[in-house]
């Protein structure tokens, strides 16, 4: 007989640095229900983002390629529907794929293998975000600012709170229409959060968790000197120098990410309750995690954009302990890991892929085996001029760009990240090696040019789409509501019988 593939439960925050996480050292944030799932399951003590900004980062996580691969080299750059995600496989597997929450999909295929989407993205799925790098002294009115900064504090609301709560609500109820519907197929479902992600404000309710005392400082406060070059141009495009920001906002801001992070928690909590009333937690595999860190006035700095410690580490957490013995892992591994670690649970083993992928399935880790270490990301984004790498593999992170000089990094030595090795003598073989490795696979001069060619042609598009009528690609959630609660042409018994749960008497009828 033949065993049901699991359920798939996948968490997703925004913005969340793994060095905030009591699992992962911190001693400040207060999140039981985060903490109960890495007790409980396989921690990833060095995951690591694809990409240090959201939507490459996002596209790295469905499709287990790096941004490049599949051109996404920002917030606005396309993802093409041609490119075969974690969905499309699953959904070929057998399962029902939903999405509530953000994504951040460009263009308009918003979808990417979901068969449904119950929410709309808080983020446009249009090219007006697009980085100029020809133009790189001019500041779009888009880019950050000091204000999520300056601003941060409590509030009673704000469009990440709606979100938030709109984005818990239909998974909630997903959840329950799926435990009291007659489809029988798996799920994998994705609830995608936008907190703890800037502006730097949070309920009252969760800012008062923290008092002021507790709050940590930065580690770094200021920024190193001499500066590198993509951290004086991150200060640059977020309009951020020192000095700007004082000491209380800095406290402010940090206060308001705690709170935030107990936000998500809470919300982490919802969703645990809800697969146990369901009756689903037994046959659910749940994974949590982010799509990039913050800086949160580390080294200076704000937001993302970086490959330092605070902006790339993310959080990993596999929950399966019917399945998978408690324990952590300490080997490097990135977002491009997921698709196939979310094929081979589907499949029950390994498989082979249909698209090129940059990532190694993590099923070995979860099975208590060694798996193959060392990951790659990219930044193409804003704040930088050039293609901008990043590897990691053991106690290394090596950092390069052709427009700066090379970083090198002994993170067991160095973990703050303020010694560059990478002129040292006794570097000079390790450094030589990943140059090598760089010049096989990545042509940096032609993706240069390639992403120059698709900043101007979707300036070019944004600027006439916007002319005349805009027909926008934002997703528009559908519904139905001569479906919803209780309508007169259907048998009011039943109607009230299928919306209970669990069941009290025999449905008349399967309905999926």
């Amino acid at each position: 007989m033949s065993v049901k593939p699991p359920n798939i439960l996948i968490i997703i925050a925004d913005q969340l640095s793994a060095p905030m996480l009591p699992p992962y050292g911190n001693r400040v944030a207060k999140t039981p229900n985060i903490d109960k799932l890495a007790s409980q399951g396989v921690v990833f003590e060095q995951s690591y983002c694809s990409s240090p900004l959201c939507a490459p980062a996002r596209f790295s996580i469905m499709t287990g390629q790096l941004p490049s691969q599949g051109r996404v080299y920002d917030n606005a750059a396309e993802f093409s529907s041609e490119i075969p995600t974690f969905g499309h496989y699953l959904r070929q597997a057998g399962y029902r794929t939903i999405l509530a929450g953000k994504m951040h999909f460009c263009g308009p295929d918003q979808l990417h293998g979901f068969e449904e989407r119950l929410t709309t993205d808080i983020y446009p799925a249009d090219f007006g975000w697009t980085p100029d790098w020809n133009n790189f002294e001019v500041r779009p009115t888009w880019y950050h600012s000091p204000d999520s900064v300056v601003t941060s504090g409590p509030c009673v609301r704000s469009n990440q709170i709606d979100f938030d709560e709109e984005v818990i609500f239909a998974t909630q109820r997903a959840l329950f229409n799926i435990a009291r519907g007659a489809d029988s197929r798996p799920f994998c479902l994705v609830a995608s959060l936008t907190h703890p992600h800037d502006p730097f404000t949070i309920h009252d309710d969760y800012w008062n968790r923290y008092d002021d005392a507790e709050i940590d400082p930065p580690r770094i406060r200021e920024t190193p000197q001499p500066a590198d070059p993509h951290t004086r141009r991150l200060q640059h495009v977020c309009d951020l120098h020192p000095g700007d920001v004082t000491e209380e906002q800095t406290m402010k801001t940090r206060h308001a990410y705690y709170g935030a992070l107990s936000y998500v928690d809470d919300k982490v909590g919802v969703l645990l309750k809800t697969l146990d009333e369901a009756k689903l937690t037994d046959d659910t595999i749940i994974l949590f995690l982010s799509d990039h860190g913050e800086m949160l006035g580390e080294r200076g700095l704000w937001y993302k954009m970086s490959f330092f410690e605070p902006a790339s580490r993310v959080p990993l957490i596999v929950h399966a302990p019917g399945r998978f013995a408690a324990r952590r892992v300490r080997s490097a591994v990135s977002h491009v890991d997921l698709l196939p670690t979310l094929v081979d649970l589907a499949y029950g083993a390994p498989q082979e892929l249909a698209n090129q992928v940059a990532g190694h399935s993590l099923l070995p880790y979860l099975q208590g085996e060694e798996g193959i270490e060392g990951v790659w990301a990219e930044y193409l984004a804003e704040g930088a001029i050039a293609p901008m790498l990043m590897w990691r593999q053991g106690r290394w992170k090596f950092i390069h760009t052709p427009s700066d000089p090379d970083q090198l990094y002994d993170l067991e030595d160095d973990p703050d990240e303020l010694n560059n090795l990478a002129d040292h003598p006794e570097s000079a073989a390790l450094r030589a090696r990943l140059l090598a490795e760089i010049s096989q696979h990545w042509n940096l001069p032609q993706l240069h040019d390639e992403i120059l060619k698709s900043q101007s042609r979707r300036h070019l598009v944004s600027s006439a789409l916007v002319a005349g009528k805009l027909s926008a690609w934002d997703y528009q959630p559908p519904r139905d509501a001569s479906r919803e609660y209780i309508r007169a042409h259907l048998d009011i018994e039943d109607i009230e019988a299928r919306a209970r749960f669990p069941h009290v008497r025999p449905l008349k009828e399967a309905v999926v």
